[in-house]
């Protein structure tokens, strides 16, 4: 496993196919379980003391998390007569492959990472250290799946990277279709 988060072995991918796993990964505090188990195996313990919240908060959490597939008990260690669980994430990515809402395009339900960000980065944004940009292009489906994939490694490269330094950074990245103006195609 090296140097690289976690400190367990989980697959790179897992698409979402329910509503219910769809529904589990949206909660923010889920999401927040989601991102510290990148960094190592933790117990509910370990967990709750992390996020600030009760125990049976963050078991109810957890078990929501375990049922729809996406945490395992990676390791399990004995204190005292007690056996300690260590959850781990069931992959690097979770990805929504649920068909999208009826008549839309899109995640199914309210799951939206972005919302997530603007939400997480509004303090950042006021304190100036907000880093990012946007573009747009004209692009056909098979570039912009290309693009996905490059973003998608990306991803990747940003999950296992060895944990370090007192601050957790936000990343969001997307691509996405609109309803820009295209100029028509040159003479």
């Amino acid at each position: 496993m090296g140097d690289n988060p976690p400190d367990y072995e989980l697959a790179d991918r897992l698409a979402l196919t329910s509503p219910a796993q769809v529904k589990a990964i949206g909660h923010p505090l889920r999401t927040t379980i989601l991102q510290l188990l990148h960094e190592r195996a933790a117990t509910v313990t370990e967990l709750s003391v992390a996020v600030g919240r009760p125990k049976s908060t963050v078991a109810h959490h957890v078990d929501v998390l375990t049922r729809n597939g996406l945490l395992r008990v990676v390791r399990t260690r004995k204190v005292r007569a007690i056996e300690e669980r260590f959850y781990g994430r069931t992959a690097r990515m979770f990805h929504v492959a649920a068909e999208p809402p009826a008549g839309g395009v899109g995640m199914p339900g309210d799951f939206n990472d972005f919302e997530v960000a603007a939400r997480e980065s509004a303090a950042a944004f006021e304190n100036g250290k907000l880093w990012g940009f946007i573009r747009h292009a004209r692009l056909s489906e098979d570039q912009a799946a290309q693009f996905w994939d490059s973003i998608a490694r990306l991803v990747d490269e940003f999950d296992r990277t060895p944990r370090s330094g007192d601050v957790v950074y936000g990343f969001a990245i997307g691509i996405y279709p609109t309803d820009h103006p295209s100029l028509p195609a040159a003479p």
